[in-house]
C-alpha cells in the first residue's frame, strides 16, 4: 500500500500548497492526491483492522515463536554467517592448513552453498514448529489437570530439586576422596562364655532399651529426655543442633546389635541432622559429642552419611582457629564464624580440657576428607604449648588465645584439665605409636602429676588433688575418677620399667573412687569428694553431692577389668548397676540425683545423653569379651565413641577407588 493512501486516515489537510495537489509534478498528472473524502469512515476502520493485523502477525513471528533469533538471521535475513560454522580444530589444538587445490575453485560454487543455505532454515524452521508444538501440548495438558494435581505436581518438583541439591552438596562435601570400606576389626562380639555374665550383659542391654524407647517416645529429635516430665531438654551447649541423644547413642546400638533401633537413628541423621543454623555452640561438647559419634559410627558401619555429616561439622568448627595464637575459641556461632570465650573463664582465656580435646577427631577428619587442614590445627596447639614453660611441669587450665600465656595457674586432672592428658596418650596409641611428640608431652605430665598432685589418705587411699599457685586442694572429682583408666591403658609404654607403677595407680584410684560410691546412702557417686576435715572420700558441700548418670567410675573399671581381668572390678560396676536401677530409673527413662547421701529420691529430670554413650557402653563391655572393640585396634574418644587406630600400614592397604 503507498504510503501516501495512509496519509488521510490521520486527517492530512489538503488544499494548495499541500498533499492534496497533484502528484508528478503538473496539472497535466494522470494520478490525484486522496483527499479527506476519498474513503468512507467504514472502509477507514476495515484498513486500520487489516493493517493492525498485518503487524501484529510480523512481531509475533519475530520475538514469540522459540528461536526467534535464528527464525531472523537464518530465514529472514539469510545471513550465511549464521547458518556456517567455523571447521573444528584438529587434535593438535592449531588450525590447519587447506589442502592443495581447496578453495572457492575447487569443489564449491555458490549454487551449492545457496543450497546449504536454505536446508539449513528448513531445519530451523521445523525445529521452531516441534519446539512450538510442544509447548502447546504441555499448556493444552496443564489446563486439562485440577487444581489439586497442579499443585501436586508443583510439590514433586520442588522436592526434586531440593533433593538433587542436597544430593550434590554431600556429593561434594570437602571433596571426600571414595574410600572403599573395609569391615572393622571387632565390632562385634561373642557372647560371653560365662552364663551369669551372659544375664548381666542382657540386662544392660535391656537398661539401654528402656532409655532409647523413652527418648523416642517422649523427646523423639530433640537433644536430651526429661524422663519424670517426659518432654524433651534441650542444653545451650548445642546451640540450634539437634539430636544429640542419636548421634551419641549410634554406636552403641550397633556394638549392642540394636539392629532396628540403629536403622532409625541412621534414618533420622539423614533427613533431618542439620548444622545450618544460626546458634553459638560449644566447640568442645559439639566436637566430642557429635563429630565423635559420626566418625564412629561411620567406622563401624561403613554408611557414607555419617562420613560426609562428620566432615560438613568438622568444617563449621575450623573458624573456631581463627585466632592470634591457633588456640581456638571455646564458643563458637557457627553460621557467622564468630568466636568468644566463656565470661568467667580467667582473663578471657581457652580452657585446656577443651582446645585439649579436639585431637583425636581432627586426625580422623583429615584421614576420612583428605584435607590437612584438620590435623594441621591441633598440631598446631601442640607447638604453642612446647613454647611454654610449664610451672613444676604442669599443665595450667587456662590460655590467652589472644596472647598465647597462661591465665590462672589451676591444674587439675578433673574438670577443666582431665581430657587434655587422656588425649596425649590415646593420641600416641592412635597412631600406632608413632606420635613421639605425643608420647613424651604425656609421660613427661603424669610424672609432675605423680610428683606433686598424687597424694595418699591416712586411711590409705590415693588420689588426685588440684593445684591452685602452689598450694593443694585436697580435692577429687567425679570427674578425675577416668585417670585410673588412663594410667592402666598407659602402663604399657611407661619409661623406666614403670609398667607395673602405673597399672598400681589404676587399682588405686579405682579404689578410692570406688569407695566415694559405697560411702553414700544409694551407692552413687557425688560430683566431688574430699579429704580434709577428718573426711575421706565423702562429699561435705551441698553442691558437690549429686549425680547427673556420670561414667568416669565405670569406664576405670572397665579398663582395670581388661587389663588384669580382677573379678571384683565386675563386682564393683554390678554394684552400680543395681544402684541405678534403684535410684535412677523411672517410668520415662533415667534421672540424675540431686543428693546421694539423702535417704529419700529427690530426680534432677534429665537423661543426659552420655549415659547412652558411655555409662551403658562402658558397663556392657565391662561384661563382655575382650574381643569386642579390642585396645589393639580401637581407642575410645572421651565420649567413648570407638576410633579405629590408624596402623602404619593402612596407608599401603587403603584402596580408593573412583
Amino acid at each position: 500500500m503507498p504510503a501516501v493512501s495512509l496519509l488521510p486516515l490521520f486527517g492530512s489537510p489538503a488544499g494548495p500548497g499541500a498533499l492534496g495537489g497533484p502528484l508528478g509534478g503538473g496539472p497535466g498528472g494522470s494520478r490525484k492526491a486522496s483527499g479527506p473524502s476519498a474513503f468512507r469512515l467504514t472502509e477507514k476502520f476495515v484498513l486500520l483492522l487489516v493493517f493492525s493485523a498485518f503487524i501484529t502477525l510480523c512481531f509475533g513471528a519475530i520475538f514469540f515463536l522459540p528461536d526467534s533469533s535464528k527464525l531472523l538471521s537464518g530465514v529472514f535475513f539469510h545471513s550465511s554467517a549464521a547458518l556456517q560454522q567455523p571447521p573444528p580444530l584438529p587434535p593438535g589444538g592449531e588450525q590447519r592448513a587447506p589442502p592443495p587445490g581447496a578453495g572457492p575453485a575447487a569443489g564449491s560454487s555458490s549454487s551449492s552453498s545457496s543450497a546449504g543455505e536454505a536446508a539449513a532454515a528448513a531445519e530451523n524452521l521445523a525445529k521452531i514448529r516441534e519446539d512450538h508444538e510442544r509447548a502447546l501440548r504441555e499448556a493444552k495438558e496443564t489446563l486439562q489437570k485440577l487444581p489439586e494435581e497442579i499443585r501436586r505436581d508443583i510439590r514433586q518438583d520442588k522436592e526434586k530439586f531440593l533433593q538433587d541439591r542436597r544430593g550434590r552438596k554431600e556429593a561434594g562435601a570437602a571433596g571426600l576422596p571414595s574410600l572403599l570400606f573395609r569391615k572393622p576389626v571387632g565390632a562385634v562380639g561373642r557372647e560371653p562364655a560365662d552364663p551369669d555374665v551372659r544375664q548381666k550383659r542382657a540386662k544392660i542391654k535391656e537398661m539401654m532399651k528402656h532409655s532409647w524407647d523413652n527418648y523416642k517416645r517422649y523427646a523423639w529429635g530433640l537433644n536430651e529426655l526429661k524422663p519424670i516430665s517426659k518432654q524433651g531438654h534441650s542444653s545451650n551447649l548445642f546451640g540450634n543442633i539437634q539430636g544429640a541423644t542419636i548421634v551419641d547413642a549410634l554406636d552403641t546400638l550397633y556394638i549392642m546389635e540394636m539392629k532396628d533401633e540403629f536403622k532409625e537413628a541412621k534414618e533420622w541423621v539423614e533427613k533431618n541432622l542439620d548444622f545450618n543454623v544460626n546458634a553459638e555452640i560449644s566447640v568442645f561438647e559439639v566436637n566430642i559429642r557429635f563429630v565423635g559419634g559420626l566418625l564412629s559410627a561411620y567406622y563401624l558401619s561403613g554408611e557414607e552419611i555419617f562420613r560426609k555429616k562428620a566432615v560438613e561439622l568438622g568444617e563449621k568448627l575450623l573458624p573456631a582457629f581463627n585466632t592470634p595464637t591457633g588456640i581456638p575459641w571455646a564458643l563458637l556461632n557457627i553460621k557467622s564464624g564468630i568466636g568468644r570465650n566463656w565470661p568467667w573463664a580467667s582473663g578471657g582465656s581457652s580452657i585446656l580440657a577443651e582446645f585439649g580435646t579436639l585431637h583425636l577427631e581432627f586426625i580422623h577428619l583429615s584421614h576420612l576428607s583428605g584435607n590437612p587442614v584438620f590435623a594441621e590445627k591441633v598440631m598446631n596447639i601442640r607447638k604453642v604449648l612446647n613454647r611454654l614453660d610449664k610451672p613444676e611441669g604442669l599443665y595450667p587450665n587456662y590460655l590467652n588465645p589472644s596472647s598465647g600465656q597462661w591465665g590462672q595457674h589451676h591444674v587439675s586432672v578433673g574438670g577443666l584439665g582431665d581430657s587434655f592428658y587422656e588425649y596425649l596418650l590415646k593420641a600416641w596409641l592412635m597412631s600406632d605409636k608413632t606420635d613421639e611428640e605425643g608420647k613424651k608431652m604425656y609421660y613427661d605430665a603424669v610424672q609432675s602429676i605423680e610428683t606433686h598432685l598424687i597424694r595418699k589418705s591416712s586411711g590409705g587411699l590415693t588420689y588426685i588433688a588440684e593445684w591452685k599457685g602452689g598450694l593443694l586442694e585436697h580435692k577429687m572429682g567425679h570427674l578425675t575418677c577416668f585417670a585410673g583408666g588412663m594410667f592402666a591403658l598407659g602402663a604399657d609404654g611407661a619409661l623406666n620399667d614403670k609398667t607395673g607403677r602405673h597399672i598400681e595407680l589404676g587399682a588405686e584410684i579405682a579404689r578410692t573412687c570406688h569407695e566415694s560410691y559405697d560411702r553414700t546412702s544409694m551407692k552413687l557417686g557425688p560430683e566431688a569428694f574430699r579429704f580434709d576435715g577428718g573426711v575421706e572420700a565423702i562429699a561435705t558441700r551441698q553442691n558437690e553431692k549429686y549425680y547427673i548418670l556420670r561414667p568416669e567410675v565405670i569406664e576405670t573399671y572397665m579398663y582395670m577389668w581388661r587389663f588384669t581381668h580382677d573379678p571384683k572390678y565386675r563386682q564393683w560396676g554390678w554394684e552400680a548397676v543395681e544402684a541405678l536401677e534403684q535410684h535412677c530409673r523411672v517410668d520415662g527413662g533415667y534421672s540424675g540425683i540431686r543428693d546421694v547421701y539423702s535417704n529419700h529420691q529427690s530426680h534432677d529430670d534429665v537423661q543426659q545423653s552420655f549415659f547412652l554413650s558411655e555409662t551403658l557402653k562402658y558397663l556392657y563391655l565391662l561384661f563382655s569379651e575382650d574381643d569386642l572393640l579390642p585396645f589393639e585396634h580401637w581407642i575410645f574418644n572421651t565420649e567413648a565413641h570407638p576410633l579405629p587406630v590408624l596402623h602404619r600400614d593402612d596407608g599401603k592397604k587403603e584402596e580408593k577407588h573412583k
